[in-house]
């Protein structure tokens, strides 16, 4: 088994909350072990442009309260071609970095495995996005400051709401999943959610509302899921004014709000598990896999196998909650 002397660590793809906390885990765990550590500016786009930095202790002093990531990020379409890989790798041989961590979701742990394989070059993955929709998880890193951050808007919302008795239609992030607007729909209170696994008819959210104002409700939330199938907040809201025109509709599209802002104490202590655990699967002379948490017992998956589970499925539970607390 080769003898890591340099860990290369980056985050690609979209920020999340907690990302910082894991950069910092990485590095003071490498540190500890006498392991020297290279930050990636930019993720794959830093390998191939040659942006690192050298890190220590002092580097990631003061970052764990800190959202986004010090590192940067962005998307690399060169890394897709074999010339963008070489040059990477040649710029990792260059700094002595033969080992990798990385922090981001699919597109990053696809991107690394890839690389890995084509190289030689061990690597473990970190999940870092806010839409909790990686196999091998129960969370990722993220997913429960952005769920807080979409809950504190829900509830600042609906005052408004109450005040004026009108109906809100909140987007949120998930073009594929559901998990943002599931949890956070149940947890605010919203008296219907669309999410894009169930494909929900807007007949079907009509009769939701007049349920709602049957028992002399005068203002609602509605959680809409930015993949929804029927086209997103605007449209839902035009299409239900079309058909009850005497509600009061009002639209807010949350966006990029919920990337932002502080780590939650779970992803801050969930980062520093699975950055310190990577490193010493690395140590271990293990390879190609992600971290995870399942129950509170921190776990390894095979990065091939949690690329290959591309279908997530939501909690049946809570779809069902849902279903109860709205009716």
């Amino acid at each position: 088994m080769k003898k890591i002397n340099r860990i290369g660590v980056f985050t690609s793809g979209g920020d999340a909350p907690g990302m910082n906390a894991a950069i910092r885990a990485v590095v003071r765990t490498a540190i500890y072990n006498d392991i020297a550590v290279t930050g990636i500016y930019h993720g794959y786009q830093g390998m191939i442009e040659g942006s690192f930095i050298e890190m220590n202790r002092r580097s990631v002093s003061s970052i764990i309260q800190k959202g986004g990531t010090i590192l940067k990020s962005a998307r690399c379409l060169e890394f897709k071609t074999k010339e963008g890989r070489q040059l990477a790798y040649n710029n990792l041989q260059e700094q002595g970095i033969d080992a990798l961590v990385a922090i981001g979701g699919d597109g990053t742990f696809t991107g690394a495995d890839f690389f890995s394989k084509e190289y030689d070059i061990p690597v473990m993955c970190i999940p870092g996005t806010i839409d909790n929709d990686l196999y091998g998880t129960d969370y990722t890193l993220g997913y429960d400051t952005a769920n807080n951050t979409v809950i504190e808007a829900i509830d600042k919302i609906r005052d408004t709401a109450s005040s004026h008795s009108r109906v809100f239609f909140v987007e949120v992030m998930g073009r594929d999943s559901g998990c943002i607007a599931l949890n956070a729909g149940i947890g605010g209170g919203a008296e219907a959610i669309l999410l894009p696994e169930l494909n929900s008819g807007i007949d079907s959210l009509i009769e939701e509302l007049e349920f709602a104002e049957s028992r002399k409700k005068t203002s609602m939330i509605v959680i809409i899921a930015e993949g929804d199938k029927n086209g997103g907040a605007y449209n839902v809201a035009k299409i239900v004014k079309e058909k009850i025109n005497h509600l009061d509709i009002k639209v807010s599209i949350l966006g990029h709000l919920q990337r932002g802002g502080a780590p939650s104490s779970f992803d801050r202590v969930l980062a520093t598990r699975m950055g310190y655990n990577a490193v010493n699967e690395l140590i271990k002379g293990n390879t190609r896999g992600t971290l995870g948490i399942r129950g509170n017992q921190i776990i390894i998956t095979p990065l091939e196998e949690a690329l290959n589970n591309k279908e997530f499925k939501l909690d049946e539970e809570l779809l069902e909650i849902a279903n109860v607390m709205n009716k």
